[in-house]
């Protein structure tokens, strides 16, 4: 029996006081102890987090608080193509 394919939501986060490489770092690593993130792209001042659906903007939100920023803006892309198995 085949699984289903994975569902991707695509959600980008606006961020305040990122200034380096060490704030990009510091964000990603805490998206990356999110349940059910898939993945981060994470620049100044924005993070692309793909995942599962299950993960709410708080939660985001929440993570990136903790990493020591504030979240300006929270924009749910939407669906992208689903994983292959």
């Amino acid at each position: 029996m085949t699984k289903p394919p994975v569902r991707t939501i695509k959600t980008t986060a606006t961020i305040t006081g990122m200034t380096c490489a060490h704030c990009v770092r510091a964000v990603f690593t805490a998206l990356a102890g999110v349940e059910g993130i898939q993945r981060a792209d994470v620049k100044i001042g924005r993070a692309v987090i793909e995942h599962d659906g299950t993960v709410t903007p708080e939660e985001i939100r929440d993570a990136i608080k903790l990493a020591g920023y504030e979240v300006k803006d929270i924009k749910i892309d939407g669906r992208t193509l689903p994983l292959a198995p």
